[in-house]
This record gives C-alpha cells, structure tokens and sequence, in this order.
C-alpha cells in the first residue's frame, strides 16, 4: 500500500457555528455544506469536517473530544503577515514564530488555539 495524503480529518466541536466563523475569518477557510448540511472547512485540496459533540456522524472516533486536537498548517502567506492578521483578530500567540521540524523539512512556526483549545500551528518552510 502507499498512501499518497491527507484527504480530509474530523474535528468533534462544541458550537459548530463559533468553529466555522473563527476558522473562516482567522485562518481563510471556506465554510462549505455537504451530504445532508453537514458542514466542513475547505481549504486549498483539503477539508476539515465537523462533527457536533454529541451528535458525531457513524463511524466516529472511539473517543471524540473537543479540544483533543493538534494541527499544523502549511501558509503561504509570511509567517509576519500571519503574526499580524492573528493580533488583528484578537487571537493570543502561545508560542512563536519558533523553528521546528516539518514533514519534508526545517519550518518556523506560531501556536494559538482555536476556539475548542485546539492547538493550530501555522507554519512557513523556508523563507517564505
């Protein structure tokens, strides 16, 4: 087997509409509906599904839990310009920008939280 991507992951959400106006104005994401109003964050050729806390779509996670997730993102946006939108938007920086290590190589990156407390990092590799 050889698995290619990510297609899409599954965040279990205390207020959906809270989860898609902090995701669409913070982070870009478009906010799309799909097979019976179910709603998902879409974004370049990925989406983050929603599942309600208590109400999650079969087959779910042996333990879905708001808050339990911790999430990189790649930007193309300077990782300057995302310090600055992110005070803009109230959003509290926990820690950054920092180097770290991403999937294909060294990246600096920023940590906040959503407002699950998701830990979302946004990340810059190279000089971008």
């Amino acid at each position: 087997m050889q698995i290619l991507r990510l297609d899409h992951i599954v965040l279990t959400v205390t207020d959906i509409e809270a989860t898609c106006r902090f995701y669409q104005q913070v982070l870009g994401m478009e906010v799309v509906m799909f097979a019976g109003g179910r709603n998902a964050l879409s974004f370049a050729q990925q989406k983050i599904n929603l599942h309600q806390q208590g109400k999650e779509f079969e087959p779910k996670a042996y333990s879905p839990t708001p808050g339990s997730a911790d999430i990189c993102l790649i930007a193309a946006t300077p990782l300057s310009e995302v310090i600055d939108h992110l005070r803009l938007c109230g959003v509290p920086i926990l820690e950054g920008p920092i180097a770290r290590t991403g999937a294909i190589g060294p990246i600096t990156s920023v940590y906040f939280r959503d407002p699950d407390n998701n830990l979302i990092e946004v990340a810059n590799y190279g000089d971008a």
